[in-house]
């Protein structure tokens, strides 16, 4: 069943030549290794002592995503093996990261997130806060992250005329970074956008990378 799902899932992004990050979080860790043996290698988590359990414990080829609010003073624990960072939403963040990674000589991949929704719970940069924070130079000499493109969650509703508008959106400021700050960086590609029950909106609207969990392993309980 487990593998019939992905394989679904993955029949579904292959047009678009997106990636299938499966939101892990809460489930036990017999489930992740169940889809690890279905093929699957990226998860994301969203709680700092849950995905150090579970890296701990799973296999070490797992491509491992942190999707959640991140403080700052949690950094350090997910620095050494964490392969993505979804959700940076500040400059002291970022240079959190910088310094965490540097200390494990890594560099850290990290996604900047927008705040698209209308919801006030949903984290995020304000475009504006952006834009202002890479015209300046402190990013530029931050030495051990990698902005690699951005992420948003649009708004928990039933318009699909609203989600539509705000992955549109997204793409919008996708392309605005791209061609004004990272246009010769190719490794800024990423829009990370879509969840189970709005990914195909989302992949119409560019997204390269969805975050799904439910879909995958059933509703929480």
């Amino acid at each position: 069943m487990l593998a019939a799902v992905l394989q679904s899932i993955q029949e579904e992004l292959a047009p678009y030549q997106a990636k299938l990050v499966a939101v892990s979080k809460t489930y036990p860790k017999e489930m992740l290794q169940a889809a690890y043996e279905c093929g699957q290698r990226d998860f994301g988590e969203n709680r700092v002592q849950e995905i150090v359990e579970k890296a701990e414990a799973l296999p070490k080829d797992i491509v491992w995503h942190f999707i959640g609010h991140l403080q700052t003073n949690k950094v350090k624990y997910i620095a050494p093996f964490v392969n993505l960072i979804h959700a940076v939403d500040s400059f002291k963040l970022l240079k959190e990261i910088d310094k965490r990674a540097a200390a494990n000589d890594r560099i850290i991949n990290v996604l900047l997130q927008f705040k698209i929704a209308e919801e006030d719970s949903k984290y995020g940069y304000d475009a504006a806060d952006i834009f202002s924070m890479l015209d300046e130079l402190p990013w530029q000499k931050l030495q051990h992250v990698r902005i690699v493109g951005v992420m948003g969650m649009a708004t928990f509703t039933e318009d699909k005329e609203q989600v539509d508008q705000e992955f549109s959106q997204l793409k919008i400021y996708f392309d605005r970074l791209k061609a004004t700050y990272f246009e010769n960086e190719p490794s800024f590609k990423e829009i990370s956008m879509g969840m189970s029950g709005d990914y195909p909106l989302a992949l119409e609207h560019g997204s390269t990378m969805v975050r799904i969990g439910s879909k995958i392993f059933g509703h929480r309980g």
